[in-house]
């Protein structure tokens, strides 16, 4: 289908409107209705619809910023409100923050035109770019939060330029009620000040302030100038978590609200053959059974009776031959496709044939990793209310405007005829983007949502359970990888070669920091009925604890200290090398430790930001990995509030901690066989580490947070393993190796 792109008349198109009252509301945009008639719309409906960035500003002063991403943890609306409220000069004490509505008109351009296109386009081609993007991402439905990208995307080439042309239209309504020039005002703590001690609160100005056409490029404050950004704020969303208030997915309650539950094919792939319905359908509180593909789902007038009905439903699967895929044929399909030799380029230098040719050593090692689960802690759930033609949706989802689409496709409905209410999400690291379902061939609970309350005069809701999630997720996809690297007289690798399993996204997650002039890095592809989905920093999960653990092997090798191997291959990479000597510094690398401990470090690039983390770790009966503390260094270019940002790494830790001790999804017969957290095991409480997280403002663009504290953490963990223990952890998760401390003999170099 084409799509007419229009050059908009400015870099970037500002709009602007006087909302009912005498307030202002200013936003982002590349094209659509004309100032004055957007600013009409918007009165006319109450102010509920915005575009990018919008800023609301009331005759009682009060400023509301609307934030194009959803809130699972990470605190993006604070984030962002206060990048807003900084250009503004605003005060903070009179400034709120909502998450915006599922609206075309907020589709977030920055996911084509930052996270898709990158630095590959052009600087002369910005400003079409962006238009261009803005014009797909509401073709396409998209709303994102995921990749990292509301800090370092929205809040900088958004949430900072609306705030200051916001503040830049405040001063000129104000000088022209003084009849002075703009530069002989000043804007600060929500109000204007004049030369002859004239003041007006932004309240007082913003009606006429809305006579003014905003500026596609104001002057941002220099950092120095800083009085909200860079500090700890409390976060918007807090007290409600804390009260209980806080509203989630699950919690949502329409009038005359039914449950559903599903009896899914557990084998992927499968197809509903028969069941008999007659039983169920006589149980108290049974209101309907509603067969959809993949499974079948049982609608009663509470949750547990529909749960019972449905795991007690007789269901036949056809499973399509796929019960003979498990585990260890996708590994030895891994192995096959390997060992035939035909790859596909991913990124090549030099010319590594020939430097093996003439190495003095060489080393090789096999990694691999298996699926994983996303395990949020809230389970899947989406409430869906169809009648005359209409739908209302509840829903906790990482893409609004997406599932508002998949909603309205699924059901047969017209896009505008499908309201989404947002709720917060009790985690969501990749498992709830629904636009998944238009990239992978299958469908999502959200899809099932859809069919059922199709069939139901109701508001149906329909809750996952937990052996639900984990037997039908979109898992982290299970990767091998084959390194091999050629090695000089000083025991450094003058080639490197990389085969693996799977081309994941981002693209850079298999290439190495390093000073390496000889690089071969090439992928096999092959296709199972498991579905996979992005996972908390996606591929770079899988590349970061190959290449970091095959890194300590070479220093190993090598005889030397992993700290200062890493050191002297990273002399050319100014970032890395800080962000590694300072974690290795606050961690106390080369001094003793309390005997049968060790550490170990790794370091990764990942969504803009550099992370070196070290983990101190013992054994402990019997033979498992006990992590007593990880430090963390982190160069993310700048932060905008500390607190959030200390806590995103550490919950990155943690999540990545999980996965490296624990994390497995296993195949057995074409299904899952973990089935909950007592076979899904995560990371408790009482086990969790100490973490220190320290932070380097480089002045570099801003990176992300949300994912990159995950990467490093497996493989400093198994390096540090093998400083203790000498066995080199090649295959997670931890759990499956039974490990006791050597003699010592591996311990690092300045011990």
């Amino acid at each position: 289908m084409a799509i007419e792109l229009k050059k908009p008349t400015r870099r970037q198109l500002l709009v602007a409107g006087g909302l009912a009252g005498g307030g202002l509301l200013l936003g982002v945009a590349v094209s659509g209705p004309s100032r004055r008639g957007l600013a009409d719309k918007l009165a006319a409906e109450g102010g509920e619809r915005f575009l990018t960035a919008w800023l609301k500003i009331s005759p009682d002063n009060i400023v509301t910023v609307y934030v194009p991403h959803a809130d699972m943890g990470q605190g993006p609306i604070t984030a962002l409100a206060m990048m807003a409220a900084e250009e503004l000069e605003a005060d903070w004490s009179l400034v709120r923050a909502e998450q915006a509505p599922a609206e075309k008109a907020f589709a977030n351009e920055a996911l084509g035109n930052r996270f898709l296109a990158g630095d590959a386009v052009p600087p002369m081609l910005k400003g079409v770019t962006a238009a261009t993007w803005t014009k797909v991402a509401q073709f396409m439905n998209l709303q994102i939060t995921g990749g990292s990208m509301a800090v370092r995307y929205t809040g900088h080439h958004g949430m900072r330029v609306t705030g200051a042309a916001a503040k830049d239209m405040l001063v000129k309504a104000a000088a022209a009620r003084w009849n002075c020039s703009p530069s002989e005002c000043t804007a600060a703590m929500s109000m204007v000040k004049g030369p002859a001690g004239q003041s007006a609160t932004y309240g007082e100005l913003a009606a006429d302030a809305a006579d003014y056409s905003p500026s596609a490029r104001p002057k941002l404050k220099a950092k120095k100038d800083y009085t909200i950004v860079g500090t700890a704020r409390p976060r918007f969303d807090i007290p409600s978590k804390v009260d209980g208030t806080a509203m989630y997915g699950v919690d949502a309650r329409p009038e005359g609200l039914l449950y559903a539950a599903v009896h899914l094919g557990p084998v992927f792939g499968s197809s509903v053959a028969s069941y008999d319905a007659s039983e169920i359908l006589a149980r108290r509180g049974v209101k309907k059974v509603v067969e959809f593909p993949g499974g079948v789902a049982v609608i009663a007038d509470n949750y547990w009776r529909a749960k019972e009905a449905a795991l007690a439903l007789d269901v036949t699967f056809d499973t399509k031959g796929n019960e003979a895929i498990s585990s260890e044929t996708i590994f030895a399909a891994h192995d096959a496709a390997l060992d035939a030799g035909k790859s596909d380029k991913d990124f090549e230098t030099g010319n590594a044939p020939r430097a093996f040719q003439t190495a003095a050593r060489t080393v090789e090692a096999s990694y691999r990793v298996p699926y994983l689960a996303h395990a949020c802690m809230e389970p899947m759930n989406c409430t869906v209310w169809i009648r005359d033609g209409k739908a209302d949706v509840w829903l906790g989802v990482q893409d609004p405007l997406g599932a508002r689409a998949r909603i309205a496709e699924v059901a047969g409905l017209d896009f505008d005829n499908v309201t989404m209410h947002p709720m917060l999400l009790g985690g969501g690291f990749g498992r709830r983007i629904p636009i998944r379902a238009g990239f992978f061939d299958f469908p999502s609970e959200i899809d099932f949502a859809a069919m059922i309350a199709k069939e139901v005069d109701a508001p149906v809701k329909l809750i996952y359970t937990r052996e639900d999630d984990i037997q039908h997720d979109a898992y982290r996809i299970a990767s091998s990888s084959r390194l091999r690297a050629a090695l000089d007289e000083s025991g450094f690798p003058t080639a490197w070669e990389n085969r693996y399993v799977h081309k994941d996204e981002p693209g850079e997650a298999p290439h190495i920091p390093y000073n390496v002039p000889n690089q071969s890095i090439r992928f096999v592809e092959i296709d199972n009925p498991v579905p996979r989905g992005p996972w908390r920093s996606v591929a770079h999960t899988q590349h970061t604890f190959f290449n970091e653990s095959f890194v300590d092997e070479l220093a190993h090798e090598a005889g030397q200290d992993p700290f200062e191997y890493r050191r002297a291959m990273l002399k050319d990479q100014p970032r890395h090398l800080a962000v590694l000597e300072l974690a290795a510094e606050k961690a106390g690398w080369g001094r003793p430790l309390p005997a049968g401990r060790s550490r170990g470090i790794a370091i990764q690039q990942s969504f803009g930001s550099i992370v070196a983390e070290v983990a101190e770790i013992s054994i402990v009966e019997p033979g498992a990995v006990k992590v007593h503390r990880v430090t963390a260094a982190v160069d993310c270019g700048e932060v905008i509030h500390p607190d959030t940002a200390a806590q995103q790494v550490e919950s990155a830790i943690i999540y990545g901690l999980t996965a490296a001790l624990f994390g497995e999804i296993s195949i057995e017969g074409g299904a899952v066989a973990q089935t909950n957290f007592t076979d899904y095991e995560m990371l408790k409480l009482a086990d969790t580490p100490a973490i220190d997280v320290h932070f380097i403002e480089s002045g570099a663009a801003i990176g992300g947070l949300g994912e990159p504290g995950t990467p490093p953490i497996s493989a400093a963990v198994a390096n540090a393993v093998f400083s203790l223990t000498g066995q080199r952890i090649r295959q997670l998760p931890l759990k499956n190796h039974k490990l006791s401390p050597a003699s010592g003999q591996f311990a690092q170099a300045a011990d």
